[in-house]
Order: structure tokens, then sequence, then C-alpha cells
């Protein structure tokens, strides 16, 4: 059975059939449906299923929304979940990354006086850790009767050449009484606030280790207290 021209609907026999657009037409039944152009397979644009030249092809066109208070709503609602998913991705990737830091100078020796306060601060536990925060009493008195029958008798020595002391660590706060008994090799000028003068065979009491570089003691002629440099003093 011969089907219907979908523009005329009259019987569409093979000799005049144009199959196109799921439709069968009259070949001229198929034609623009504005200018009613007749067309072929070659040069139609098919637009809804209809057949349109391209002069009086249907052009696509974008329609304005206005800013509504329901679309300006819509609008902040989306802008401010986009800022909490911002803020969960970088609160899931905060610490994964790291930035590369120029070794400079100045980092180094900041780098260099952070671990020196460090080792101070672990020093300073260790000893109240190790003494419980106060000297026993026994300690104390042996001391002082150490110290009062002590005689100096300073003998002739070499003198050799005056070390340079090693750097001063960041200033730490006294620790506590009863330390050992050290004697000057060499005059020693304080440099700082928080270092102590001595001279030569002067007597260091109550010295305590800071670090490798030094130490902190009492001078006993002066009754002065600070920091002194390890390599000019010897055990007593």
């Amino acid at each position: 059975m011969n089907p219907p021209c979908s523009r005329c609907n009259k019987t569409v026999y093979p000799t005049e059939k144009v199959n196109c657009l799921d439709k069968y037409w009259h070949k001229g039944c198929f034609s623009c449906e504005v200018c009613k152009m007749t067309l072929n397979m070659k040069n139609y644009k098919g637009f809804d299923k209809k057949p349109y030249c391209s002069q009086h092809y249907p052009k696509t066109s974008f329609t304005s929304v206005a800013d509504t208070p329901e679309n300006l709503r819509l609008k902040q609602q989306s802008k401010m979940q986009s800022q909490v998913l911002y803020k969960e991705e970088f609160e899931k990737n905060k610490g994964k990354g790291f930035s590369v830091v120029a070794d400079t100078p100045e980092l180094q020796r900041i780098k260099k006086t952070q671990d020196q306060i460090s080792n101070i601060k672990y020093h300073e536990d260790f000893e109240k850790s190790r003494m419980g925060g106060e000297v026993p009493p026994s300690e104390n008195n042996s001391n002082q009767g150490y110290q009062q029958s002590y005689n100096y008798d300073p003998q002739p020595v070499a003198h050799a050449p005056t070390p340079a002391p090693a750097p001063a660590p960041a200033a730490a706060a006294p620790p506590p009484s009863g330390g050992k008994r050290f004697r000057a090799m060499y005059d020693y000028a304080a440099a700082d606030d928080d270092e102590v003068s001595f001279a030569e065979g002067d007597v260091i009491l109550d010295v305590q280790q800071i670090d490798e570089g030094w130490m902190f003691g009492r001078v006993q002629r002066t009754g002065q207290q600070g920091m002194l440099p390890a390599n000019y003093v010897e055990m007593a």
C-alpha cells in the first residue's frame, strides 16, 4: 500500500516518492515551509521534522533570564555551596603539600638559635627531674663545708694560647645550685649581660652543663654568676 504525502495527504507512488525526515513526500510537495521553494536531498535543512531552505532555516536564539528574587536566592545558594565545597577540599588537602624554602644564612641562624634554645630547655627539664627541683640539704651542707676549708694555692703553669669560646647560646634561666666545681685555666671577659667574667685560677662553683660549649656557674671570688665557655675551665 502506498503511503500518503505529508504535505497534501494524497497517495505517493514510487516513481514520485521522496523519503525524508521520517515522512513521505511528492517531489513537488517537498518544499520550504516558509517560501515554498522546491527542495531536494542536497539543499534541504530539517527542523522539527519539517523541511526548510537555508534562508529560512530557524535560527537558535537565547533567552535572557530576569534577576527575580527566586533566581537571586538560587544564585546565592549556589555560591554558598561552592564556598563550602572549596573549604572542604582545602581542609582535606591541608598539610599534604609543602613549599620549598630557600636555606638562606638568616634562616640557618634562626634554626641554630632555636636548636640551642631547645637544647637548653631540655637540660633544664632534665636537671629538674633528676634533682626533684631542689638540692638535698646534706649536699648543700657538704658543699658549704668544702668551700670554707678550701684554700687555693696558685701554682705556676705554662700559659697555653687562649682558645676562642664557642658561640653563646640563647639566654637561659640559672640552673639549680649544687653543681660541680671547676677551676679557670684562662682569663675571660664577659661578652654579654648573661655571661660572667673571671680570672685565671678562679674557682667556679655550682657549675651546670648547658650544652657542649657552655656552662653556668658562680665565681667564688666575686660571687657573680652567669654563663661561661666550657673550654676555659677544668674540673677542680
